[in-house]
């Protein structure tokens, strides 16, 4: 499989965020890990979180000293998916852009890949 970067890439607002939150953190071995799990509105959530852990089968890249991880079941679900840092009337945050989701819940942490199952109504 191929390398993080060409899984997910990060716009440069992402990248200048996520260094400021890890220069807070004073751990350098911290990656942001993106994920893929099931739940959510429409059958799968987004995740992120710091993570100094990489396991054998991680996608691994790196974005002017920001490293981004990536497991391989979610690799499936995000590829060509970008993280963007936004800020808005309610506030800011990361949010992703994925060419798979053929559908979103309107709360966009939740997608729906196309391969069928049951999604849950919005809490």
């Amino acid at each position: 499989m191929e390398a993080a970067g060409t899984l997910v890439t990060l716009t440069d607002d992402a990248v200048a965020q996520l260094k400021s939150l890890l220069a807070k953190e004073n751990n350098s071995e911290l990656a942001l890990r993106v994920f893929v799990s099931p739940g959510g509105c429409s059958g799968l959530n987004y995740g992120m979180a710091l993570d100094d852990v990489i396991q054998d089968d991680d996608l691994v890249s790196e974005y002017d000293g920001v490293k981004v991880v990536v497991d391989e079941m979610s690799g499936y679900y995000l590829k060509g998916a970008q993280v963007d840092y936004v800020n808005n009337l309610m506030g800011g945050g990361f949010a992703v852009h994925n060419p798979n989701a053929v559908a979103t819940c309107s709360c966009g942490h939740s997608f729906d890949a196309g391969e069928g199952g049951s999604p849950k109504p919005c809490h």
